[in-house]
């Protein structure tokens, strides 16, 4: 069995909600990060990150190879990049997802992750540049029982 791998999905707002609406059954990932795409794989774990309200708002494991889809889901916040159609796609099954307003914020989170070690403390966000991110198993964790932690009763799993 190959070895499981960790991820954390960069998004706007608006592209998580859009993940939400799509009950959290497919994740896009943009066409620059086909490579990351073609590693992942059924059982790789996913956190995701949401930009502008620098949070993490829950998690999901893949439950597919890579696919190729342009059927627009997804938008560019970046109109020079507004044809974006995040065409690598995989399915996936929330684990946990915390409701709108109720986001684990990221910033003390990221700063005892050793992925995030990379940059200046004082530019952690730079962590977060960036669309998919590949993460060690520690940091994973550390995301997971902080969603867990955070949510209510009645949505966890």
């Amino acid at each position: 069995m190959a070895k499981r791998s960790y991820w954390i999905i960069v998004g706007s707002p608006e592209n998580f909600a859009t993940t939400r609406a799509h009950g959290f059954t497919v994740q896009g990932i943009k066409s620059r990060h086909r490579k990351k795409a073609e590693q992942m794989q059924p059982g790789d774990r996913i956190a995701w990150y949401v930009t502008g309200a620098k949070a993490f708002a829950g998690v999901a494991t893949i439950t597919s190879e890579y696919f190729e889809d342009h059927t627009p889901i997804w938008k560019s916040t970046n109109k020079n990049r507004a044809a974006e159609d995040y065409p690598y796609r995989v399915t996936i099954k929330a684990d946990t997802v915390l409701p709108e307003g109720e986001f684990v914020e990221a910033e003390p989170l990221a700063r005892r992750m050793s992925y995030v070690c990379k940059w200046p403390a004082a530019n952690w966000t730079l962590a977060f540049q960036g669309n998919v991110h590949k993460i060690d198993a520690d940091d994973f964790t550390l995301v997971e029982q902080s969603v867990k932690a955070a949510t209510p009763a009645a949505i966890a799993d």
